[in-house]
């Protein structure tokens, strides 16, 4: 039966908040395309954040799930929409998405080395970076290794070159062979951190190794096919631009175009970062953007000059056509990672959009790109690169949608409708990708925006111009216009990156946030930007509830690393490591999630304590470290010392009754944190936050 609206105002109050929700949800009916990412988005979250891999008959209901909620949809949607059928539609998108992940886990399967080895490594180079010590790395398929049988070999590994090598030019497509260590990629570096082991998973990567002998090439490239032919042209562009331009802004340069980053200096990325503007170095929206939008403006002005193709076709279609065919070559050219992927998904959307005469800049074509890009690659929803991507997007979309259908800007003088748009878009993303960028960098760039207003019109005006030009004028020998142009945008922008990161106060450090802050600002930043109504507005409550638990969150008062070896203990504020060097990684990574920007050495003076014997407590629970060799040890008399005891050397399980870590508990469990609580201490481990998935449960077979 039909409500009234007088008769609403008589019931009570529950049912008057039920009421308002019922029409609130009926208002989204129109507007719902842009939440089918959102809910296929919670699936795949779902499916990442469970401690186990589902069987056979989990993922066959969840099929069967799928396939009834689509089919309750259909029949609801026979009547007027209610929110049951809105609950249905979003269940059956979960669903879908739950089942995408989980299959794209198992399409990528592939063998990951379960122990250490030292022997011949041989394989085939499929790409060529640098290492964050900036040692050479090859990247390696076609893997030999002596005594591992083919089915238990990697399908790929990644080596670093340590020692002396032989002065010869490699190439992707060579086949090459040293003697080197491997072993299995490492898991977390505290407990609820990055997941390395998931990160290399989907990239097919079963081992990590370094050779300090020379990398002999056993024989040269040949029948490479088209990805690795591919790549080496890339290689071949990115060091003719080099060789082309300034030390500084050459390999600045080879990095927006061919996405090769192997010769750029380490402290020049640190000051990009420093002023925010180390997103120009990613091939992303940016790019392809400014990119597309300089071939479509050159097209559609050259062919309004020919009245005799402008009266008879549309050069609005052209030129989006033209300027498709030329974000392909980009994203050739780039490498086409996941990043240049959902760049050009995004553009290809939008210029096809213009094709079919419907608005290129909507929340419906952010909607498309990324349901595309989550249903090709599901594991691009945990990385940066999506989340700030989108976010940004997003943001950007919402925003200037309003300023377009409420003409905010129509009273504004022309000359002023440029800045005014560069400005204002420039501190949206900024704001938007603010706390992603925080979350996964641990540093705020203070003057970003400021760094960016002077930067990106650069990179619109003369960079990508300036590259679009050479490639115009390469097959005349005449690339070196263009890239000049490139050399003085680059050197101002970089100009501009050190007057901003050496302002005072240019960074700020973050630390690490509970895991639920960032879901709950995706989900309040959605329902600002997509959700009709006045009831946007209540997106602010999860953002704050999410900014409260952030600036709650707590660290743990213990971290013990991976190795066993490396101990880091919270003095106040500021965390005491045992010693100055060794487990690098684990101890710059801790650092950087205290919001902590003090390095190893600096932390490591402030405990005071040997590096191979340390006692502390945490709550009157008293703990033991000795790293000495087992043999030093007396066992009996260690358990005795301490309530928990923590012997990394120890290759074996600890005395029945003696409580704490030997080494082997290390290799199974990974790193170990340890929290302060009111009632005592709270211990976890890498393992049991990760749970037991199928790229960290090494002996495991792939269920499919």
């Amino acid at each position: 039966m039909e409500t009234r609206a007088g008769d609403v105002g008589q019931r009570p109050l529950y049912f008057k908040v039920l009421h308002g929700l019922g029409h609130a949800i009926d208002q989204q009916n129109t507007h719902l395309f842009p939440w089918a990412p959102v809910f296929f988005g919670i699936g795949v979250g779902l499916y990442f954040a469970m401690l186990f891999d589902p069987d056979w008959a989990q993922v066959a209901a969840v099929i069967l799930a799928v396939g009834m909620s689509g089919g309750a949809v259909k029949l609801f949607m026979q009547q007027k929409p209610q929110w049951v059928v809105l609950l249905l539609w979003g269940i059956s998108l979960s669903l879908a998405g739950y089942c995408a992940a989980n299959l794209r886990a198992h399409y990528v399967a592939a063998p990951v080395l379960g122990f250490r080895y030292y022997g011949p490594i041989e394989g085939r180079i499929v790409a060529i970076d640098t290492s964050s010590s900036q040692k050479m790395r090859l990247t390696l398929d076609q893997v030999q290794l002596i005594k591992i049988p083919p089915a238990r070999t990697p399908r790929k590994l990644r080596v670093s070159l340590h020692g002396p090598h032989i002065d010869i030019p490699y190439n992707p497509g060579d086949i090459v062979m040293t003697t080197g260590h491997l072993g299995p990629p490492s898991g977390p570096v505290e407990p609820g951190g990055f997941d390395f082991q998931r990160h290399l998973w989907f990239q097919q990567l079963g081992a990590l190794g370094y050779t300090r002998n020379p990398m002999v090439r056993l024989a040269p490239r040949s029948d490479m096919g088209w990805r690795l032919w591919l790549y080496d042209q890339r290689i071949s562009l990115s060091k003719s631009i080099k060789s082309r331009m300034p030390p500084t802004e050459g390999p600045f340069a080879s990095a927006i175009v061919t996405g090769d980053r192997s010769d750029l200096d380490p402290e020049l990325v640190k000051t990009l970062r420093a002023s925010n503007l180390a997103h120009l170095l990613a091939i992303s929206g940016l790019h392809m953007g400014l990119l597309t939008g300089a071939v479509f403006a050159i097209m559609r002005l050259g062919l309004a000059a020919l009245p005799a193709v402008s009266s008879r076709w549309s050069i609005r279609k052209i030129a989006a056509i033209v300027s498709l065919g030329a974000a392909l070559v980009y994203l050739g050219v780039s490498g086409a990672n996941v990043a240049t992927q959902r760049a050009f998904i995004m553009v290809g959307v939008m210029l096809l959009a213009i094709c079919v005469e419907r608005p290129a800049v909507s929340l419906r074509a952010v909607a498309i790109a990324a349901l595309v890009i989550l249903a090709i690659s599901p594991e691009s929803l945990i990385g940066p690169g999506f989340q700030m991507s989108f976010a940004a997007t997003t943001a950007l979309v919402a925003t200037f949608s309003v300023v377009r259908d409420r003409g905010l800007f129509l009273s504004l003088p022309r000359w002023m409708s440029g800045p005014v748009t560069l400005l204002l878009s420039s501190f949206i993303a900024g704001v938007a990708t603010a706390p992603f960028g925080a979350a996964h960098f641990n540093q705020v760039a203070q003057y970003g925006l400021l760094a960016n207003l002077l930067s990106v019109p650069v990179m619109g005006f003369f960079v990508m111009p300036g590259a679009l030009l050479a490639a115009a004028l390469a097959p005349f020998g005449l690339e070196g216009v263009g890239l000049w142009i490139m050399e003085q945008g680059l050197a101002w922008i970089l100009g501009v990156a050190r007057f901003v990161a050496g302002l005072e106060g240019s960074t700020r450090a973050i630390a690490a946030p509970d895991p639920l802050v960032l879901p709950l600002i995706s989900l309040g930043g959605l329902m600002v930007c997509l959700w009709q109504g006045k009831g946007r507005i209540t997106g602010v409550i999860p953002i704050c509830i999410a900014l409260a638990l952030w600036s709650g969150s707590q660290r743990p008062t213990v971290l013990m690393s991976e190795s066993g070896r490396l101990i880091g203990i919270l003095q106040g504020d500021k965390r005491a490591l045992n010693k100055p060097k060794g487990d690098g990684f684990s101890a710059r990574v801790w650092l950087e999630n205290d919001g902590d920007p003090a390095d190893q050495k600096f932390a490591a003076a402030r405990g005071g304590f040997s590096a191979n014997q340390l006692r502390f407590s945490v709550r009157e629970t008293s703990f033991a470290f000795n790293a000495a060799h087992p043999d030093k040890i007396d066992l009996s008399k260690a358990c005795g010392q301490a309530d928990f005891v923590i012997l990394p050397r120890l290759e074996a399980p600890l005395p029945k009754g003696c409580l704490g870590w030997s080494g082997q508990d290390f290799k199974a469990k990974g790193s170990v944190a340890i929290y302060e609580e009111e009632d005592g201490v709270r211990i976890e481990n890498s393992r049991s936050r990760q749970g037991d998935r199928l790229w960290n449960s090494i002996s495991r077979k792939p269920a499919w």
